[in-house]
């Protein structure tokens, strides 16, 4: 397969080294706002670097979107209307309007998109969605999340980001609803600036806090900072009527017990996303270019990403108005977006499955 890669950033680059180590790629594109760059990761993996017209032109078998945020939309429309399977990182846009819209074009296309929300092919999200499935938890109550930066990230990229709920916590609500089967209804979120000047300046917050309620009464909490130099800390546990489960405790958890007797704190803990879901980044891209080839359906489709947008969108409007927001009231607002995309519920592209 001859495979497009736009965007040779940390992402872009982890991503190229995958895709060249890949038996079913052939050859690997790469393209990037910063031409430097894109030679530099085409030359680390063995691709060819080219301007982003030139990319198209070669009509990629696929299309790997891991650009900056602003320009996620319009190649997923692009790809779209040029028929190209797309993957791109989350988000789709910073708002709702641009997300509508580049789902209508990938619906009104019959095109193939899938989102990159990575933490669905962890084994152990995996493995905690099948304890939900099968009962061995008994009746679900409770799921407490929580993300943890080891650092913050550069002061140029908070404005650039969407903020603490679209950037970060984004994956707790995806990754909620994937694994208990319920989507959320209610939030109700706070945020704390503890840290640098330039998180208040960008209108944002380096912590923050959120209590949601699903669907059958079930309730979670999320939480996250951008501050724990301890290391990166990615958890998620779930209690129920007959047993508890807990993602992401093993023995590079940054997490130290005071009980006597217990163990020591890690001695190299998870330093980072690439670190702890680096199995889970590469086996997304591995069932992309499955989805792509037409054999296996999408399993994380841009209604998804949309879905985890509202409620992060909830939790800004929850934040600013220190209120509690139902979750329809902003889907709401997406639908006066002319949202073909809620509207119609999204489909697999080219398998042609309307959900």
């Amino acid at each position: 397969m001859r495979i497009g890669l736009i965007g040779a950033g940390r992402i872009g680059a982890f991503h190229a080294g995958t895709l060249q180590a890949h038996p079913d790629v052939g050859e690997l594109l790469v393209a990037d706002a910063d031409p430097a760059r894109a030679r530099q990761v085409a030359a680390d993996c063995g691709g060819r670097a080219l301007p982003v017209e030139q990319l198209f032109a070669a009509r990629p078998d696929a299309l790997v979107i891991a650009s900056a945020t602003a320009a996620h939309a319009d190649l997923i429309a692009r790809a779209a209307r040029a028929g190209v399977p797309a993957f791109c990182e989350k988000p789709i846009a910073l708002d709702l309007a641009g997300t509508v819209a580049a789902l209508d074009a990938v619906a009104a296309a019959d095109a193939v998109l899938q989102i990159g929300f990575q933490r669905r092919f962890d084994p152990g999200y995996a493995a905690a969605r099948q304890a939900v499935a099968c009962g061995r938890l008994g009746r679900l109550h409770t799921v407490r999340t929580v993300s943890s930066d080891a650092a913050p990230p550069p002061a140029g990229y908070v404005p650039l980001s969407g903020g603490l709920y679209r950037d970060c916590l984004i994956h707790d609500f995806d990754i909620l609803r994937w694994v208990t089967g319920r989507a959320v209804t209610e939030v109700y979120a706070a945020g704390a600036n503890v840290g640098e000047d330039f998180f208040r300046a960008a209108g944002d917050a380096d912590t923050g806090a959120v209590l949601l309620t699903l669907e059958g009464g079930v309730l979670a909490t999320a939480t996250a900072t951008r501050y724990h130099a301890a290391g990166y800390d990615v958890r998620m546990e779930l209690a129920g009527t007959d047993d508890q489960v807990a993602v992401g405790v093993a023995a590079r958890t940054p997490l130290t017990s005071v009980e006597a007797g217990a163990a020591a704190p890690p001695r190299t803990p998870w330093s980072g996303f690439l670190d702890r879901f680096c199995s889970a980044y590469r086996a997304e891209l591995d069932t992309f270019l499955r989805v792509a080839r037409g054999t296996e359906a999408n399993p994380c489709e841009g209604r998804d990403a949309l879905r985890a947008l509202l409620v992060a969108e909830a939790c800004e409007l929850s934040r600013r108005e220190r209120r509690p927001v139902p979750v329809a009231e902003v889907e709401a607002a997406a639908r006066a977006c002319r949202g073909d995309a809620l509207s119609r519920g999204g489909t697999n592209g080219r398998n042609g499955v309307v959900a």
